[in-house]
C-alpha cells in the first residue's frame, strides 16, 4: 500500500506491526501541511515498531529519531535496516519523561498514539517536550479521544467493559484548551481526522492479540463515541535564548 509520496508498505508487514489504529495513514492526515526540509531533526516519540519512523524516514531527508519505551531498540534497529534506512532513523529506548536530547535540539516532535498514556498531564507539554524543539519549531499529534466528553465522568454502560480509568480519551475541545494553557506554543490545527474509520478496521484485521480484544469494544461502541483527534502546534520564539533557523517549511504534503 502507498503512503505520501514514495512510501510503499506491504500490507501483511503494515498489519503484523501494528499496535493500535493505522499510525502510517493518520500520520500521513496528520502531517499534510507541514514539509519537513532536508537535515531536519525530528523527534518521532512513542514509535512503537517504527512504522511511522519508517514513513518519516523514506518521506523526508531528515534524521528520524525513533523512540519508544515498549519496544526494544535493537528490534526496531532491524526493522529500519530492512527498509535501508539505518543511516537516517535512529531507534532509541526512553520514557517520555525522561527524554535524552539536548534543548532546542528538535525542528519536530510527532507522536501517534502515544500521547494520551502521558500528555493529559497539563504540565507536560511545557516541561518536557517544549524545551526540545526550537522556536518555530512543529509539535504533531494525533491521539485517541471521544466525539463528545463525558457529562459528569459517566462512562456509557456499553464502554463499561473495557474502560479503564487511565485511558485519557478526550474531546478535541478538551485538547485544545488544554495546549492552549501554554504560553509557549500557537495551536494551529486542532481536528476530528478524517481517517479514523479506516485506521481502527485495518487495526482490526491485525493479528495482534490486544486488536482481537478491541474488535468487541468497537462493536459495542458502534461509531457513537470514539474519535481520533490531530493536534498541531508551532512553538513560540523565546526572547531568553537564541537559535539557528528552524528547518520546517509548511507546504501541501
Amino acid at each position: 500500500m502507498r503512503y505520501g509520496r514514495r512510501t510503499h508498505l506491504d500490507d501483511d508487514f503494515l498489519l503484523q506491526n501494528m499496535m493500535g489504529p493505522n499510525s502510517v495513514l493518520l500520520l500521513e492526515e496528520l502531517i499534510q501541511d507541514i514539509r519537513l526540509q532536508p537535515g531536519a531533526r525530528v523527534l518521532d516519540l512513542g514509535c512503537g515498531k517504527g512504522l511511522t519512523s519508517v514513513f518519516l524516514g523514506t518521506e523526508f531527508q531528515a534524521q528520524i529519531f525513533a523512540t519508544d519505551l515498549w519496544v526494544d531498540a535493537s528490534e526496531n534497529f532491524q526493522r529500519f535496516r530492512e527498509f535501508g534506512l539505518e543511516d537516517c532513523v535512529i531507534p532509541i529506548h526512553a520514557e517520555a519523561h525522561n527524554l535524552p536530547y539536548a534543548r532546542g535540539y528538535f525542528d519536530a516532535v510527532v507522536s501517534v498514539d502515544a500521547w494520551h498514556y502521558f500528555g493529559a498531564d497539563p504540565k507536560f507539554l511545557d516541561e518536557h517536550i517544549v524545551p526540545l524543539v526550537r522556536p518555530g519549531g512543529t509539535i504533531a499529534v494525533s491521539v485517541p479521544g471521544l466525539k463528545r466528553d463525558l457529562v459528569n465522568d459517566e462512562v456509557p454502560e456499553e464502554l463499561k467493559p473495557w474502560w479503564q480509568e487511565n485511558m485519557n480519551f478526550y474531546s478535541k475541545e478538551w485538547w485544545r484548551e488544554l495546549w492552549e494553557q501554554s504560553p509557549n506554543i500557537t495551536v494551529t490545527k486542532c481536528f476530528s481526522q478524517p481517517g479514523h474509520e479506516k485506521a481502527w478496521s485495518d487495526w482490526l484485521r491485525s493479528p495482534n492479540p490486544y486488536a482481537q480484544l478491541d474488535a468487541a469494544m468497537m462493536k459495542a461502541e458502534g461509531g457513537k463515541y470514539f474519535d481520533t483527534i490531530g493536534i498541531v502546534a508551532v512553538v513560540k520564539w523565546r526572547t531568553s535564548w537564541s537559535a539557528p533557523p528552524v528547518r520546517v517549511a509548511t507546504a501541501t504534503f
